[in-house]
């Protein structure tokens, strides 16, 4: 096995939804579940906020990150705590 072959388990998943990684584009982690409100439980975006994410210019996103991570209540941020 060669050196580059060592790491990739350690690669894998870089900007992946199974790590839900700070580096990745989205917030999203494939767990899109909202109870009672209009905020996604697993990324803490607004309904709004996903379905235009692709619109988005880069500051727009950059704010919903920045709001989120204050908030830090979204399963996203509970996995990385781990």
């Amino acid at each position: 096995m060669t050196e580059s072959n060592n790491n990739l388990p350690e690669q894998v998943g870089v900007n992946s939804l199974a790590v839900g990684d700070d580096s990745s584009d989205s917030p999203c982690i494939g767990v899109c579940t909202t109870l009672y409100d209009e905020i996604c439980q697993g990324c803490g975006r607004t309904l709004g906020e996903v379905s235009n994410w692709v619109f988005f210019s880069q500051e727009e996103k950059d704010l919903v990150w920045k709001r989120i991570r204050a908030e830090g209540t979204a399963m996203r941020f509970q996995r990385q705590a781990k």
